[in-house]
């Protein structure tokens, strides 16, 4: 690797892509792939390496160690305890048997929980400690939930260089070392928020301000995805999406087993149309969880549309309310349609499913077979309500 994966001098890249990665978490699709960035820090001293890799690259991490010339570590700072950074840390302690990890209380605990790292082995640290490198010091800013409740940043002061693990991430697997700023990896940032920070946005906006305070902060180096060496591009985004404010935008959920359904969607997409709202509409059987987190993102409404199944609506239906409801977008308003052939009970198990976002539930349209002129009329009636929600809510809609 050598000094092409160098943000500082003494502070080199030397953790792993996975471009070929396509699930995270068995849950979470991974288009771009993703990287495991690890850090290694030297100073006159004392050396660190900053978070590591998953476990299945973890050879990876020891190569490029070798090839830029690490025989020792003295500490391994872990920022968070979560497989995909600290799945390596018992490995590195094998190979660098002198080397103790940094890391506050509550990611110790996680530490010895899931990794079984021994308490020998872990020095805990306290909010207002600093470690030093010779030349170079280390500081530890605590960010609880991004997104874990153990989460913590390392800021190398002389170097200006602040590493946010999890935070302002993107899973990308990229060949360059800094962030392009482009459209790849705008994407691939907005889908890693939407999919990992979004659920905890009122602490992932609280920490942009804690970062926004480390105004010295030259370089951001999170532990997937690229660096960004022009930090304000991914603090502007981050400061969009965690706002309140959502766009005049309307997301629609739903599937269609005999056409109804989907009729159903298109005369509510086609009226949105007309009032100027943007509708983004998703075929739950083909439509990629990214694309709909995504979406959620800006989204002001929320409509889910299903058919009736056994009394209640379609499973992939409910499930997607029960990802909306887990992903607490900023959301103000949903609404529900329902086909059925002469009856259940699927609004009220949607109404249900939703009371775990704090949204405001416009007018339930019920439609018994294909629709008619009337139930078109039911749903235009509703586009307008969503369209009069929006102005009322919302700057410039």
């Amino acid at each position: 690797m050598g000094n092409a994966r160098q943000l500082r001098p003494g502070i080199t890249e030397v953790g792993a892509r996975h471009p070929d990665r396509r699930l995270f978490d068995e849950l979470i699709p991974l288009p771009f792939g993703t990287s495991y960035n690890a850090y290694v820090m030297q100073g006159t001293e004392k050396t660190a390496l900053i978070d590591t890799v998953d476990p299945a690259k973890a050879q990876v991490l020891l190569d490029n160690l070798a090839a830029n010339g690490i025989a020792n570590i003295d500490y391994v700072v872990a920022n968070h305890a979560e497989q995909d950074h600290s799945g390596s840390i018992p490995i590195i302690l094998e190979k660098f048997p002198k080397a103790i990890v940094l890391a506050n209380k509550a990611c110790s605990k996680l530490l010895k929980d899931h990794l079984l790292v021994p308490d020998s082995r872990i020095s805990e640290l306290s909010e207002t400690d600093q470690v030093s490198l010779g030349a170079k010091t280390l500081k530890f800013i605590p960010a609880p939930w991004v997104h874990w409740p153990e989460t913590m940043f390392t800021y190398a002061v002389e170097d200006k260089v602040l590493f946010t693990c999890d935070y302002l991430g993107a899973h990308l697997s990229a060949e360059e070392l800094y962030a392009q700023n482009d459209a790849k990896l705008e994407q691939a940032a907005k889908m890693y928020y939407a999919e990992i920070m979004m659920p905890y946005r009122r602490f992932s906006r609280k920490h942009l301000s804690d970062v926004r305070e480390l105004r010295q902060a030259e370089v951001i180096a999170p532990s997937h995805g690229p660096v960004y060496d022009k930090p304000d591009w991914i603090l502007t985004h981050y400061g969009d999406w965690t706002s309140d404010t959502p766009r005049n935008e309307c997301v629609i959920l739903y599937v269609s087993m005999h056409a109804s359904t989907k009729r159903m969607v298109e005369v509510l997409a086609e009226s949105l149309g007309r009032r100027q709202v943007k509708a983004s509409v998703f075929n739950l059987t083909d439509a990629s969880l990214s694309d709909i987190s995504i979406a959620l993102v800006d989204a002001a409404t929320i409509v889910l549309a299903t058919p009736t199944v056994l009394a209640g609506p379609h499973p992939a239906v409910q499930n997607a309310a029960n990802i909306a409801a887990l992903l607490k977008p900023k959301a103000k308003f949903a609404a529900i349609m329902v086909s059925q052939g002469w009856g259940g009970r699927a609004p009220i198990i949607l109404q249900t499913a939703l009371t775990g976002l704090p949204v405001e539930l416009l007018e339930t349209v019920v439609v018994t077979g294909y629709p008619k002129k009337a139930d078109e009329e039911k749903i235009d009636g509703l586009a307008n309500q969503i369209a009069q929600k929006h102005k009322a809510a919302l700057p410039g809609a």
